[in-house]
Parts: C-alpha cells; structure tokens; sequence
C-alpha cells in the first residue's frame, strides 16, 4: 500500500476515533495534504472530515498546506518511528516535509492536527 492509499483511509481512522473528533470540535477548515506528488483536499468542519478529494482540484481554495516526500510519511507512520522522523516539525527541520499559507488555523489546533496526521499509522505497515 503506497503512502498516499494509506493516506486516502483518514476518514475511516477519523470516523473511528471519537476522542480526536472531540477534540477538535472547534476546528473548521478547509486545507490540503501532499503525499509526495499526489495532492489531497481536506475539509474539516466541526472536528469531523467533511470531505477528503484526492487529486487536483483547480482554483480549489484552502488555508494552509502540508506537503511532504512520500519517504517522510512512510517513515513517519511507522508504528514507533524513528528520531527526526516522528513529528511534523521534525519532517520540515529535516527538508522531508514543509508548510505554507495561513498558518493560523495549523498552529491554533496544532495538537489536533498532528494527531490528525499521524491516524495512518494506525493501518498496517506496508510490506
């Protein structure tokens, strides 16, 4: 299973865990996540995945992005990942992974986010 078809199963991982929906009760936003070339739509509203579009969408209008290798994702949801490939910040101090829009929306619910992020860890690892 590639990075991003591991990726494509967030709204299942979301769905199932009601702690973070809760958690992020707060967060409506509409961003985007790359999985190295293949771009994903998200658009949270309340906490819950509204939508997940994988691909390109024109003129699709989002807050921030998230982009990343699909080494650094792979790497970074391994069941106990390795130093420097465990966080989000890591995978940017590293050249792995970067961020740009309005980060506003990111760092306000940062721990939603990074616990967002990480939910395909949760899958089993490809072999």
């Amino acid at each position: 299973m590639t990075p991003a078809d591991r990726f494509a199963r967030l709204l299942d991982l979301l769905s199932a865990d009601d702690d973070l929906r809760r958690r992020g009760r707060w967060v409506t936003v509409e961003c985007r996540v790359d999985i190295g070339s293949e771009p994903f739509h998200l658009s949270l509203s309340d906490g819950a995945l509204a939508a997940l579009d994988r691909g390109p969408r024109l003129m699709r209008s989002t807050a921030f992005t998230v982009r990343g290798t699909e080494e650094a994702w792979q790497r970074h949801w391994e069941t106990i990942p390795a130093p420097g490939w465990h966080d989000l910040f890591a995978l940017t101090k590293r050249g792995a992974a970067s961020f740009e829009g309005d980060l506003r929306p990111l760092l306000q619910n940062l721990q939603f986010f990074k616990d967002l992020l990480a939910l395909p860890r949760r899958l089993p690892e490809a072999t």
